[in-house]
């Protein structure tokens, strides 16, 4: 890949580009924040967190873009796609590729702007907070960095390939044949994690030291696999642990209970992660739930599989957004007539 643009470079894409740039990618970090690029022209992106490094860059405003770039990881939120896809469009070049690594279920829309051939999506289980202009925290241990890479069609591509080679040069990465299976699978973790401790207002670690609140994201997990099998896909292994539809599917509570301990070990990594949707929420951004939990729900009405467990998650969120309470662990409480 000759040019290479990371669009979208917030904490995580601060954190791609930094590890990039370290492994001798020239990628060029994109983002609208400008005193975070001017800092990462002037000090170079800084890591910190469970990685610690400093490494030159070079930074951009979309307004600042020239030429073509022959390979653009996209990582902006779902709800700047309508501003940002008119201004990338004129600088991916004729056969470039948009690979996405946005949450939810972006491909389709990324595909609508950019067309079917030059879409890739990419689910990644490394994790970042910003901890200031130029600096990011990544909160993901290394060890447990590993990123799913795959098109709508499941061709396998030389493209591909070298795609896959690129992101390989951060952490371990498979190019799939089922993207629709790695999309389901990062949804479990979306949904049953990042959406619901957007709606008790905690980090994942909290969400899962909390016996209710971890219940509750093991039952919307559930949802997620049994919409899923509705639509006929096969989950995709992300990690060590395995496929969440081979052991998330619990018959009740008993055998609920006893994944308890798998599901802290999942997350021991992200432990002091916090939620993007819950940082929009805190800042008076409109948030992504729509476009990960609300995308859950959808697909549940539409298949007759019932989310009631991520119903309630957007229903909280959603009244966050409209200057409601904030998001606080209290609101476990409303989720218990449903745990029963």
């Amino acid at each position: 890949m000759k040019r290479i643009a990371i669009v979208g470079a917030g904490a995580m894409g601060t954190l791609l580009g930094a590890c990039l740039n370290r492994a001798g990618v020239p990628a060029v970090l994109v983002d609208v924040d400008r005193p975070h690029i001017d800092a990462l022209n002037r000090n170079g992106a800084a890591v910190t967190g469970t990685v610690e490094f400093t490494v030159p860059v070079t930074a951009l405003t979309p307004a600042e873009l020239e030429g073509e770039y022959d390979l653009v990881f996209l990582l902006i939120k779902q709800t700047f796609n309508d501003a940002s896809f008119p201004q990338l469009m004129p600088h991916l070049a004729p056969d470039g590729v948009v690979v996405t690594l946005q949450n939810g279920m972006p491909e389709l829309a990324v595909a609508a702007a950019f067309g079917e051939e030059r879409t890739m999506g990419c689910a990644v289980t490394w994790a970042a907070t910003m901890a200031g202009p130029g600096v990011t925290l990544a909160t993901a241990a290394p060890a447990a960095w590993h990123s799913s890479l795959g098109r709508l069609d499941g061709a396998i591509t030389p493209k591909g390939r070298e795609i896959r080679d690129i992101l390989s040069l951060m952490c371990p990465t498979v190019l799939s044949e089922n993207l629709a299976g790695i999309r389901w699978a990062k949804m479990v973790i979306n949904c049953a994690f990042s959406g619901l401790a957007a709606a008790l207002g905690c980090t994942f670690g909290g969400l899962t030291d909390e016996p209710d609140a971890l219940r509750c994201a093991q039952h919307i997990a559930r949802e997620c696999v049994r919409v899923s099998r509705a639509l006929g896909v096969e989950m995709e292994a992300l990690g060590p642990e395995g496929r969440f539809d081979a052991f998330a599917d619990f018959a009740g509570p008993v055998e609920r209970d006893a994944q308890a301990d798998l599901w802290r070990r999942i997350f021991a990594p992200t432990w002091e992660g916090k939620s993007s949707i819950l940082q929009d929420v805190e800042r008076g951004r409109p948030s992504e739930i729509h476009a990960i939990c609300g995308v859950l729900c959808a697909k549940g009405r539409e298949t007759g599989v019932p989310t009631p467990f991520a119903d309630l998650t957007v229903r909280i969120v959603e009244e966050a957004e409209a200057g409601g309470p904030k998001p606080a662990m209290e609101n476990v409480k409303r989720f218990l007539p449903l745990l029963g």
